[in-house]
């Protein structure tokens, strides 16, 4: 095969696509011959594992079923209510603003930086007010956002933080992993694409005791006892209390079973999507495509994608039908909150507030990026970028 011109014949290459080996499929296994699925023992051993692997045993986590549920617990959990304000992105998934509504907050969205396409703390400044209590920064693609001047804002205004890490395991900033920031929580997803998969799935991270309590109250319909530990029991313990009309956000343990064994790979899969973002910028290099940020110096990026912003006079929505054509799947990271007819209406927003991320999502596709991806496949990909640019 020609590099630049792609066989039709190969088979379809798929965006993404999760990486699930034997001792998985065995995890799982023991899990359904052990009689319990629901939250159980292994969730247990899950969230102690991932406070382990962040390395700081200290911290609570909270294994929850998507990190959409993870993110309305820690807000409720954080005193977030109705007539609240909470800054966030427009350039990213509608989880991220929908939680609030859920507590009848108003979402104040933002541009996003230039240099980083994560939420602009200058802008996060500007749209403070009296009304505001919370930023939900967003850590797109698998870098980190600027919390070190997030944070700096949120302590001069006595804000919370809870950092949307969707895309962030593992990442760093300032040299130390997601999650272990002096933010209030911390919120991981673990949904089929992401850099390690429990299926659906999610992690609630916070140093906050009395958070941590809530949520875990919230997280299973406002119960004030453990259900493991209810059933578990070796003497009656039937009884509960409803302190809360809480949530049904409980992992299962079918889906940490699966965790428990992505966990233990999570560093050498970020290796290979690293592998691969390095690989494509030597490819695509000198196509006048702008390439993903990469992490500040001494940082690490999770590449959970790999967007690329096209040439000016480039048609994105020509180029990713170009791409599919040779059997190359593709997406769009983000149509942002401003795009969406429920925010644009609801939050009365306009494209030109929003010019950093109006711009990217008119110029932006993003490409395969995930360890199942050979040489091959990572050469082929990069071989349809160059015919799908010279069709333009």
């Amino acid at each position: 095969m020609n590099e630049s011109t792609p066989s039709a014949s190969l088979p379809p290459l798929p965006f993404a696509l999760p990486d699930i080996g034997e001792e998985e499929i065995a995890e799982v296994v023991d899990t359904l011959r052990s009689g319990w699925l629901t939250t159980g023992p292994k969730t247990k051993r899950f969230e102690e594992a991932f406070a382990e692997f962040l390395g700081d045993t200290s911290l609570h986590c909270i294994a929850v079923n998507s990190a959409t549920a993870g993110l309305h617990l820690a807000i409720e959990a954080a005193g977030v209510v109705a007539g609240d304000e909470v800054i966030t992105t427009t350039h990213t998934f509608t989880a991220s603003a929908e939680v609030i509504r859920y507590l009848g907050a108003e979402p104040v969205i933002v541009d996003i930086e230039p240099n980083s396409w994560c939420i602009d703390p200058a802008q996060i400044e500007r749209h403070i007010t009296a009304r505001t209590k919370a930023i939900i920064p967003v850590h797109f693609g698998g870098r980190s956002a600027n919390m070190t001047a997030i944070h700096a804002i949120a302590k001069k205004h006595g804000l919370k933080v809870i950092e949307d890490a969707a895309h962030s395991l593992p990442a760093t900033h300032g040299g130390k992993m997601i999650g272990t920031l002096p933010s209030d929580a911390t919120v991981f997803s673990f949904y089929a694409n992401k850099t390690m998969t429990t299926g659906e799935g999610g992690m609630l991270v916070t140093r906050d005791e009395a958070l941590a309590q809530r949520a875990r109250i919230m997280r299973l319909h406002g119960i004030d006892r453990d259900a493991f530990a209810r059933f578990n029991s070796r003497v009656p313990a039937w009884r509960y209390d409803i302190v809360a009309p809480g949530f049904k956000y409980n992992m299962t343990d079918i889906a940490a079973a699966l965790g428990l064994v992505q966990l233990r790979r999570a560093h050498a899969m970020q290796q290979q999507r690293a592998a691969i973002a390095a690989q494509f910028d030597q490819l695509l290099a000198g196509l006048g495509i702008t390439l993903p940020p990469h992490a500040d110096a001494g940082d690490l990026h999770a590449w959970h994608l790999y967007p690329i912003a096209l040439p000016s006079g480039v048609n994105r929505d020509a180029f990713i039908d170009a791409m599919f054509a040779q059997g190359i799947g593709m997406s769009v990271h983000y149509i942002p909150l401003h795009q969406q007819s429920y925010w644009r209406d609801s939050c009365q927003l306009k494209a030109e507030d929003f010019p950093v991320s109006e711009a990217l999502y008119q110029s932006t596709a993003s490409l395969p990026i995930y360890t199942r991806m050979t040489d091959a496949d990572v050469r082929r990909v990069a071989a349809a970028v160059r015919v799908a640019l010279e069709a333009q």
